[in-house]
């Protein structure tokens, strides 16, 4: 597996080494001491995730309450999506910047996102199949969203299918009623620089 942090830091494209052959292609999606190598931490898994989306489906900018919050090891075990992590730290030189990893079936890419990042993706053809491996458990209190289309953040979204057919950003009412970037700051929904640090330094 090979480790890349991404402009946002925190974050991380890793890419497997896959071995195929004429019965098709294995590969290890995860391993832990490479993980804690490049982390810094283990990864504490308390929760699986899966969504399957249609094509142009916007989930995000979703993040949860620090401390715990909920860092995420994202890949795409069928079809294709753009997904996006967001620095929303308060006091990190690099707020408000975005980076994005291309998570397909041909790659077979993995995106690690630390406690206190926000969170989306856009799918690029139907039926597109993400699992997320999540350091804390769902709690609907603690769980917050960014408008994935604040022109503050400013993502680049794709506009074109995998089959290069036109896209659309289709979001939930939930994700459509999200408070921008600035907003969410005014709010004191985000999590400090401070705050996130102060946790992951706990963390082992």
């Amino acid at each position: 597996m090979e480790y890349r942090e991404l402009a946002v830091p925190g974050a991380f494209e890793i890419t497997p080494k896959q071995f195929g052959d004429p019965r098709g292609v294995f590969l290890e999606a995860f391993k832990a001491g490479p993980f804690a190598d490049a982390v810094g931490h283990a990864f504490d898994l308390q929760q699986a995730n899966c969504s399957v989306s249609a094509a142009g489906v916007l989930r995000g900018i979703h993040f949860a309450d620090v401390p715990p919050s909920q860092a995420k090891y994202v890949m795409a075990v069928q079809g294709a999506v753009l997904d996006v992590v967001v620095d929303i730290r308060v006091g990190s030189p690099t707020f408000g910047t975005w980076d994005a990893v291309l998570l397909d079936d041909v790659d077979r890419r993995a995106i690690y996102l630390s406690e206190g990042l926000g969170h989306a993706f856009m799918s690029l053809e139907d039926g597109s199949t993400v699992m997320y491996l999540c350091s804390s458990g769902y709690a609907p209190g603690r769980e917050h969203g960014i408008h994935p289309l604040d022109p503050e953040v400013g993502i680049d979204w794709p506009t074109t299918a995998r089959d290069g057919s036109p896209l659309a950003p289709l979001l939930s009412e939930k994700d459509e009623a999200a408070p921008t970037l600035a907003e969410a700051k005014e709010q004191g929904l985000l999590p400090t620089q401070d705050a996130v640090r102060d946790y992951v330094g706990t963390l082992v």
